[in-house]
C-alpha cells in the first residue's frame, strides 16, 4: 500500500512538485465551490425534480458535475468550449492557412487555442439562451424579464469563460490536462449522488442485477486501463555512422511506440458533447406550439434518448469517428518518417520517406480500429446492461467511468514525467 503513495510522498518533498498539486487542488476546490453558487430567479426545487425525472437531463448533468441541478453560474460547464475545438479541429482541415498555422509549432498551437476561446464566447451565448427559453417553457423561472433573461445569459456565459480560464491555470501551472481535470472532478462530485440514488430506487430482487454491474465496472476499468496502456511497437533501426579520425558508432536499434488509444479521452469527450445536442434541441422543440416544430421535438427526444436504439448506435459511431479523427491530428505518418529519416533512421525493410509513411499509416489505421471499436463498445456497454438488468439509474456511469479512469491514467502519466523529469535535473548538476 506504502508503494501506492510512494510517488505522492515523494512529489511532496520537491517543491515545484508540491506547488503543482497544490495549485491543482486549490483551482479543483474553487471549481466545487463556484458550483454551488444559483443564477437568481430560478426554482431549485421544481428544477432538480425537473432533473430527476428526464434522464437526458440528468446524463448532462452528470457531466456539468451538477451545476445544471443546482443551476449554477457554471451551469453551461464546459460544453461550449468542447464544442468549440470541435469546430475548429474541423476547420483545420479545411481552411489551408488554419492547416498551415497548426504546423508553426508552439506559436501555432497558441493561435488555435486563441480562436478556440474567440469562438467559445458566443457559442456560450448560444447555449445559454437555449438552457433559458428550456426552462421558461418549463414554468421553472420565477421572473421572465429582458432584464432576468439578460442576467442568466450573460452570468452563464460569464461563467464557462471563468472554467476555461481555470482549466488553462492547471494546464500551465499545475499538473495534467486542466479542462479533463475539470470535467472529472465534476464527475466524480456527482458518482455519490447517482450511486445514491441507484441504491435507494432497489429491492431485494436486483441484488443480483448491482452484483453484474459492479463485475461489468471491473471489467470495463480493466479493458481501458488495458487499452489506454496498449502499444505497437515498430522497430526502428540506424546505420553505422563513420566519424572522421573516430571509430566508427554501430547502428542502434529502438522502438516507435503507435499506442491503441493514441487520442486518450478526447473522442469520448467530442461524442458526449455532440450526442446530447438532438435530445436537448427535442426537449425545447417539444414545447412549441407549432404542430411540425412540437413534433420534431418529440421525435428528437424519443429518438435520443440515453437508453434508445438510435443514441446508442450514433454514440457508438461518433466515438468511433472522432478516435480516427483525432489520431489523424495527433499523428502524421508523413511528419513522423521525416523525423526518422533527418536523424538517419530507417524501418528494418521499409524503404525512408514516402513508403515508410505509408506503413506507419496502414499500421495506424488497423491499431486505431482495434481501439476505437474497444472504446464504442465500452461507451454503450452501460446502457445494454440497463436495459437487461432494468435498472435505469446506474447508466449514467459508464461514459462517466470511461472519463474517469482515461484522465486518472493521463495525469499519472503526467506527474510520473514530472518525477522523472526532476531526477534527470538533480542527476545532471553532480
Amino acid at each position: 500500500m506504502l508503494d501506492v503513495f510512494a510517488p505522492i510522498l515523494k512529489a511532496f518533498k520537491i517543491k515545484e512538485l508540491r506547488t503543482k498539486i497544490l495549485i491543482t487542488a486549490l483551482i479543483v476546490i474553487i471549481f466545487r465551490i463556484v458550483s454551488h453558487i444559483p443564477v437568481s430567479g430560478v426554482d431549485l426545487v421544481a428544477l432538480q425534480q425537473l432533473f430527476t425525472s428526464n434522464q437526458f437531463l440528468g446524463l448532462l448533468d452528470i457531466f456539468s458535475g451538477g451545476t445544471l441541478a443546482n443551476f449554477s453560474i457554471i451551469a453551461l460547464g464546459l460544453n461550449p468550449y468542447i464544442n468549440a475545438s470541435i469546430i475548429i479541429q474541423l476547420l483545420t482541415m479545411i481552411i489551408p492557412s488554419l492547416e498551415a498555422l497548426s504546423k508553426e509549432g508552439e506559436y501555432g498551437r497558441q493561435m488555435i487555442d486563441q480562436y478556440t476561446r474567440y469562438l467559445c464566447v458566443p457559442l456560450a451565448f448560444l447555449q445559454s439562451i437555449g438552457m433559458f427559453l428550456l426552462l421558461r417553457n418549463q414554468g421553472i423561472l420565477s421572473s421572465t424579464t429582458p432584464i432576468q433573461m439578460a442576467a442568466i445569459i450573460v452570468g452563464m456565459s460569464a461563467g464557462t469563460v471563468f472554467l476555461v480560464w481555470l482549466g488553462e491555470l492547471i494546464t500551465e501551472y499545475g499538473i495534467g490536462n486542466g479542462i479533463s481535470l475539470l470535467i472529472f472532478a465534476g464527475i466524480v462530485s456527482r458518482l455519490p449522488v447517482v450511486l445514491s440514488q441507484a441504491v435507494s430506487t432497489l429491492d431485494q430482487t436486483q441484488i443480483l442485477n448491482v452484483l453484474f454491474f459492479l463485475i461489468m465496472a471491473v471489467l470495463v476499468i480493466a479493458g481501458i486501463v488495458f487499452i489506454n496502456e496498449g502499444r505497437r511497437q515498430i522497430t526502428i533501426a540506424y546505420a553505422r555512422r563513420f566519424i572522421a579520425g573516430k571509430e566508427s558508432s554501430s547502428g542502434a536499434q529502438t522502438y516507435l511506440p503507435l499506442r491503441v488509444n493514441q487520442a486518450g479521452v478526447i473522442p469520448i469527450i467530442f461524442a458526449v458533447s455532440l450526442v446530447l445536442v438532438p435530445s436537448f434541441a427535442g426537449s425545447y422543440l417539444a414545447n412549441l406550439n407549432q404542430p411540425q416544430l412540437s413534433f420534431l421535438g418529440r421525435t428528437l427526444a424519443a429518438n435520443f434518448n440515453p437508453g434508445s436504439l438510435i443514441y446508442n448506435l450514433v454514440y457508438f459511431v461518433l466515438v468511433v469517428g472522432f478516435t480516427f479523427f483525432y489520431t489523424a491530428v495527433i499523428f502524421n505518418p508523413t511528419k513522423v518518417s521525416d523525423e526518422i529519416k533527418k536523424y538517419g533512421g530507417f524501418i528494418p525493410g521499409i524503404r525512408p520517406g514516402s513508403q515508410t509513411a505509408a506503413y506507419l499509416n496502414y499500421i495506424m489505421v488497423r491499431v486505431t480500429l482495434a481501439g476505437a471499436i474497444f472504446l464504442g463498445a465500452i461507451a454503450i456497454l452501460p446502457s445494454i446492461a440497463s436495459q437487461v438488468t432494468g435498472i435505469k439509474t446506474l447508466i449514467l456511469g459508464g461514459t462517466g467511468l470511461l472519463i474517469v479512469v482515461s484522465v486518472i491514467l493521463d495525469t499519472a502519466k503526467q506527474f510520473e514525467s514530472k518525477l522523472i523529469e526532476r531526477s534527470y535535473e538533480v542527476f545532471a548538476r553532480r
